[in-house]
C-alpha cells in the first residue's frame, strides 16, 4: 500500500498494490481528467515532485522525454514504487483545477450535418494543440472576419485523444452567428474557437444516481456529462430526460438508444410538448416527471436548457425532494457571452 499526496492541499490516499495513481485518485473521489488510460492522450499529465513510479508502456506524443525529465507523468499507467508518491495537482482543499481557457485555437470543419428542425451538428478538429476541457463545458465560435460575433456553444461530445469538439448549434431567428453556421460555413473551412469556459461539470466522485433534464441543444452539455461517466464505468443509474416540442425537434436519439443498448445503467426518456405520438411521454417536464420519479432525494441532477425551462424543471425537481447542493443547472440565454474563470479557481461539482 502506497499513499499519494496532494500538493498544495497536503491531502493524501492510499494506492492499493497494482493500482494506478489514476485509479487510486478515482475511488477516493478526486477528479483527475483522464481519457484514453492507456498512456495515448496525455490528459493525466502531472508533475510528480517527490517519490518514484513505474510509468508503464507510454507514448512519446503524449509524454515527451524532456517532460520525464521534469518530472511528468501519466498516471493513467503511472504506479508507485516508493511509500509515498507526491505530485502537483488541485486546489488548496484538492478539488481539481479548471483549465486555462486558449484563444482562438485554429480548428477544421470536418462535418456538418442537420441534426434535427433547425438544429446542425459541427464537428471540428484541431490544427496542432486541442482544447483541454471538463465535459459540460462550453466553447465560443464566430467569424470576425466578416463581423460575426463570437457565441457561446457547448461541446457534445467527452473529450477525445483527437481533440475534436462535437457542437450542436440551434438557428436562433435573428441570431448572425447561428445563421452564419447554419447557411454559409461548410466542410473544410478553418475556424476560430475560444475556451473552454463554465462549470457545468460532473464530479467523478459522485456515488448518486445521475439524472440529467435538458430541452433543445441544452441536450448537449448533458450527452457530454453522461458519455464521460458511461466511458469510465460508472456504476449508478443514469437517465437523460429530453424535452421537444416534437418529434422533427429530437436531438441524438440515436446515440441514446445505442448507450441504453450497451450500458445496463443508462436509460433516456423523451416527451412532446406539442405532439402525442407512439414511443414518446407527453407533456411538459414539471408535469412528466412526478410520472416518472417519486423521490429525487438521494439523486444528483443537471439541468440544461432555456433559462425559463430550468426554473420550471427544478422547481419540480425540488419538490420531489431533490438537494439543492446536488444541483446543477445551465441556462442558454440567446445572447450567452463565456465567463473566463481562473484556472486556480475550484470547481463547483
Amino acid at each position: 500500500m502506497a499513499r499519494i499526496i496532494m500538493q498544495p492541499s497536503g491531502k493524501s490516499v492510499d494506492c492499493a498494490y497494482g493500482d494506478t495513481v489514476l485509479m487510486a485518485l478515482e475511488k477516493a473521489g478526486y477528479a483527475l481528467p483522464n481519457n484514453c488510460r492507456a498512456g495515448a492522450c496525455g490528459e493525466c499529465k502531472v508533475k510528480v515532485t517527490n517519490g518514484q513510479f513505474d510509468q508503464g508502456m507510454v507514448l512519446d506524443m503524449a509524454l515527451s522525454q524532456d517532460e520525464r525529465k521534469q518530472g511528468f507523468g501519466l498516471m493513467c499507467m503511472a504506479k508507485p514504487i516508493s511509500e509515498e508518491l507526491t505530485i502537483e495537482w488541485g486546489t488548496a482543499d484538492a478539488k481539481p483545477k479548471l483549465f486555462p481557457p486558449r484563444e482562438d485555437a485554429l480548428f477544421v470543419v470536418v462535418d456538418k450535418k442537420e441534426m434535427a428542425a433547425r438544429v446542425v451538428e459541427l464537428r471540428l478538429r484541431p490544427v496542432g494543440q486541442a482544447i483541454r476541457y471538463w465535459p459540460g463545458q462550453y466553447v465560443t465560435l464566430g467569424n470576425p472576419r466578416d463581423n460575426i460575433p463570437a457565441r457561446a456553444y457547448s461541446i457534445s461530445n467527452a473529450p477525445r485523444p483527437d481533440g475534436e469538439l462535437v457542437l450542436q448549434i440551434a438557428r436562433s431567428e435573428k441570431g448572425l452567428t447561428s445563421n452564419w453556421v447554419h447557411d454559409a460555413l461548410t466542410v473544410g473551412e478553418s475556424v476560430k474557437v475560444s475556451g473552454a469556459y463554465g462549470t457545468f461539470i460532473g464530479d467523478p466522485s459522485v456515488d448518486t444516481p445521475v439524472l440529467c433534464i435538458a430541452s433543445g441543444t441544452g441536450l448537449a452539455p448533458v450527452l457530454a456529462l453522461a458519455e464521460a461517466a458511461l466511458r469510465r464505468g460508472f456504476k449508478k443509474p443514469v437517465t437523460i430526460l429530453f424535452s421537444a416540442r416534437s418529434k422533427d425537434e429530437v436531438l441524438s436519439q440515436g446515440m441514446m438508444a445505442w448507450w441504453r443498448t450497451k450500458h445496463r445503467n443508462f436509460d433516456y426518456k423523451i416527451t412532446l410538448t406539442r405532439e402525442v405520438a407512439d414511443g414518446y411521454l407527453n407533456g411538459r417536464v414539471d408535469v412528466v416527471l412526478p410520472q416518472l420519479f417519486k423521490d429525487l432525494s438521494k439523486h444528483t441532477l443537471f439541468i440544461a436548457g432555456s433559462p425559463e425551462f430550468v426554473d420550471a424543471a427544478a422547481v419540480a425537481a425540488k419538490a420531489l425532494g431533490a438537494q439543492e447542493s446536488l444541483m446543477h443547472t445551465e441556462g442558454f440565454f440567446t445572447q450567452q457571452q463565456p465567463v473566463a474563470t481562473d484556472a486556480d479557481h475550484l470547481q463547483a461539482p
